[in-house]
């Protein structure tokens, strides 16, 4: 009581401090936190440098071959009823000579998508559309299962891979072909576009996230010769490399991450080519974003446990190695941030009656190193798009930001289970075929309703840095405060709109004279 009678009620400015034991068991985590963090933070700095010095260093093509080689293009599909004729209608448009080219549709359906695929398949096919039907009683192995399946009877060379909320181009497969005239030449990922981008404010976010990641990740990596991923879509393959490297294997969650650092190992090249887009689809569902965003997470800790240990052995040079790290264990920071929130508020409490000069020269810039590396980040990624527009995106930023600090109770979850060892299964991302801003999605199927625990602790923590950030306030720490309200927002957020945003759309479109659906969707 006494302790908390000076904390409130006395000046905590004046006088010298002299830190007890409960203090250093709060500050000593506090501080290597926020170190963890801050370093992470650099990193992005360092990367960004790194595209931003080396962004005309990307890869051409070697030149032309005299005779095409032979594409499959692989679908793998599961239970992907909205958008599965897009896609299929999609890929029979490639200019590419059909004599040299095969398309698979590997669908392991349970439910109507396996009829209306079937179905397709033997229209575009009487059509004289070289593509196959393929079906899996199981799903072993999941996506991985699947696509490792479509090998047994690929007759390609070179392997295509689009996911079913994609709509690739007529000219992608000529795009990423010529690319192949170089024999050491594994892969080409090619940058994904939106289609919904502007259908509502979390679109407009999943868009900047990852936007940074197609612009500033793969650009700084890869132009730099250091290894970076497949991301399982939008991409294409040498087959030999697939087998070089051991196959599509099914261990991790990310395993397109997984077989990427496989084969680059065994000393294959990879290719980012951002001139080489392709249309696909974000969700527009907050707990099929979360659980999006959980699998990524949780694939990468699987991915790290994997391959690390491997990379350090190799005699990779110890950028490659150092890079490696990095991106393979970002996101320990989730965790690491709900442990930050947790001890918070008495590290601040701490920090005060320490002084002001303290907090300047040793908290502020760890804050800054940790938080505004992600505003760098993601701008600089938006101007190399948008030259003309990336302004207009500044308003997102805040958002941008208290939405990955809400994604931290989800994915920390999903990243504790990794390192832990327990295996869940592939979860996809269901899509709904939304292409324009009045189209509604809360009566389709795959709509997630159950929101488990989740919420109730994000909105504690929500409640948790409202009294956090007032109590900054009152104690005249202006500099702080709006770090503390990115996190009331970001847990507030996400808590709020896991639990209403179905059933407010619903109440929207079943009381449209009262209730604006429109209004509703700029919201979520």
């Amino acid at each position: 009581m006494r302790y908390l009678h000076y904390v409130f009620f006395k000046n905590p400015f004046k006088g010298i401090y002299q830190p007890n034991p409960f203090d250093l068991s709060i500050l000593i985590p506090y501080f290597t936190i926020l170190i963890i963090l801050s370093i992470y933070g650099i990193h992005r700095y360092c990367l960004t440098y790194l595209y931003l010095r080396n962004r005309h260093n990307a890869v051409k093509p070697a030149g032309e071959f005299a005779e095409l080689p032979r594409v499959t293009v692989q679908l793998p599909i599961y239970n992907e009823r909205y958008v599965v004729e897009r896609l299929l209608e999609a890929v029979t448009r490639f200019d590419y000579p059909r004599e040299r080219l095969d398309i698979q549709v590997l669908d392991d359906s349970t439910d109507e998508t396996r009829i209306v695929c079937s179905r397709l398949v033997s229209e575009y096919a009487r059509a004289g559309v070289p593509i196959t039907y393929h079906h899996r009683t199981n799903r072993e192995g999941f996506k991985a299962g699947a696509l490792a399946e479509g090998m047994k009877t690929a007759a390609g060379e070179l392997i295509a891979i689009f996911d079913a909320d994609f709509a690739p181009p007529p000219g992608i497969i000529h795009q990423m072909v010529r690319y192949f005239t170089d024999p050491k030449i594994a892969v080409v990922q090619g940058r994904w576009t939106w289609i919904n981008r502007h259908y509502s404010t979390l679109a407009e976010i999943e868009a900047i996230l990852l936007d940074g990641h197609f612009v500033i990740e793969h650009g700084g990596r890869n132009f730099t010769g250091r290894f970076f991923n497949f991301n399982g879509t939008a991409g294409m393959w040498r087959r030999v490399a697939i087998e070089d490297a051991g196959g599509w294997q099914h261990d991790t969650l990310t395993e397109d991450t997984d077989l990427s650092y496989r084969a680059q190992l065994k000393g294959w090249k990879f290719v980012y080519a951002p001139e080489i887009v392709c249309p696909s689809e974000l969700p527009v569902e907050i707990s099929s974003f979360k659980t999006q965003q959980a699998r990524w997470a949780k694939g990468l800790i699987q991915v790290a446990k994997k391959i690390l240990p491997q990379v350090w052995r190799s005699s990779e040079p110890l950028t490659i190695k150092l890079e490696a790290t990095f991106h393979l264990t970002a996101n320990i920071a989730y965790p690491l941030m709900v442990l930050f929130s947790l001890i918070l508020l008495p590290a601040l409490i701490v920090r005060f009656y320490q002084g002001w000069f303290q907090m300047l020269y040793l908290d502020l810039p760890l804050f800054l190193a940790s938080t505004c590396s992600v505003s760098t980040f993601y701008m600089v990624a938006q101007r190399e798009l948008y030259p003309g527009e990336w302004r207009r995106r500044i308003k997102y930023i805040p958002f941008l930001m208290a939405t990955d600090i809400g994604l931290a109770v989800t994915n920390s979850k999903a990243v504790i289970e990794a390192l832990i060892g327990r295996k869940t299964e592939f979860v996809r991302t269901p899509k709904y075929r939304l292409e324009a801003r009045e189209e509604g999605w809360e009566t389709k199927k795959y709509v997630r309703r159950q929101a488990g625990w989740i919420p109730a602790i994000e909105l504690s923590l929500a409640g948790y840095f409202l009294f956090t950030s007032i109590y900054s306030f009152n104690m005249e720490n202006y500099l702080t405060t709006p770090f503390l309200l990115l996190f009331f927002m970001g847990y507030s957020y996400m808590g709020t709109m896991t639990l209403l945003q179905l059933p407010l759309r619903r109440l929207a479109s079943a009381l449209p004279g009262l209730i604006r659906p429109r209004a509703v969707e700029h919201a979520t």
